[in-house]
């Protein structure tokens, strides 16, 4: 079955109105990567979750109180000893 069918499979179609100039450049980048325009979409809308996760946890670390970041990188680096010492014993 061709990778786009696969995609498909069991999806419900819908029809987006957007510019044609934007529908040719989202085209030729799929095209690009080798993906279906919707493996494209699916693909920018799975990078904008991340982008949005990481900037959360960015926000989070910038505002941790110093003394809980003291006490994480105090239990970071006993576990970072304690991995090292395992694989050395391996």
């Amino acid at each position: 079955m061709p990778p786009q069918r696969q995609y498909t499979l069991g999806m419900t179609m819908t029809t987006i109105k957007v510019d044609s100039a934007l529908r040719d450049r989202l085209k030729r980048q799929a095209a690009a990567s080798g993906r279906t325009l919707g493996a494209h979409l699916a693909a920018m809308a799975d990078m904008a979750d991340r982008q949005a996760a990481m900037g959360a946890l960015r926000r989070a670390i910038a505002t941790t109180p110093p003394d809980l970041m003291d006490s994480w990188r105090q239990e970071a680096a006993g576990w970072e000893q304690a991995e090292l010492a395992h694989s050395n014993n391996a």
